[in-house]
């Protein structure tokens, strides 16, 4: 199988379903920036320390795959077949919170805001966090117009948050202060 089909060289590419829509549509949108953010965490996971939050940071990469899947999938009927496979349980957000409840509990209070950097790690990871907040209102305009999962805005609003955290933690762990604003 040839990795170039030509098919997207007019400016269409396919849905999950084969729905054949412009690259600039919504869904497409949404989906990419997902894709983007994986992408991005994926940087950040291979920034030294490497260790650091490791396990739980490829596992939410694998829960961004999963939404990008369903986010690809307009077809109602592929789209619940796609859900069934690439399921984001509630108990994800959960993960995601006890997550951001434990990194707290080893960090200082924050009383003021920060600017992103630090440590190269600490950068990435909020340069990942940014990402994530474009994709999750790439996902919200989608939302107003489009089904989208009902879990899907609300893991991309507590990843970000998350991630804000694990890049604290970066900082802390390396005996670097964050840098207040």
């Amino acid at each position: 199988m040839k990795i170039y089909t030509k098919s997207g060289d007019s400016g269409q590419t396919s849905t999950f379903g084969g729905r054949r829509v412009s690259k600039d549509d919504s869904r497409v949108a949404a989906y990419g920036d997902v894709d983007e953010l994986n992408s991005s965490m994926g940087v950040a996971v291979a920034t030294e320390p490497v260790a650091l939050e490791r396990d739980l940071l490829t596992g939410i990469q694998r829960d961004l795959f999963s939404l990008g899947a369903q986010l690809a999938s307009p077809d109602s009927e592929k789209a619940a077949r796609a859900q069934e496979k690439t399921a984001i349980p509630d108990a994800k957000i959960t993960e995601l919170e006890s997550a951001i409840d434990r990194i707290d509990d080893e960090l200082t209070v924050l009383r003021s805001f920060i600017v992103p950097g630090g440590t190269t790690k600490s950068a990435q990871l909020h340069h990942a966090r940014s990402v994530c907040r474009r994709a999750e209102r790439s996902v919200v305009a989608l939302a107003k117009h489009e089904a989208v999962p009902a879990v899907a805005v609300t893991y991309l609003n507590r990843l970000s948050d998350l991630l804000f955290m694990v890049a604290r933690l970066a900082n802390h762990r390396s005996d670097v202060p964050d840098i207040k604003w």
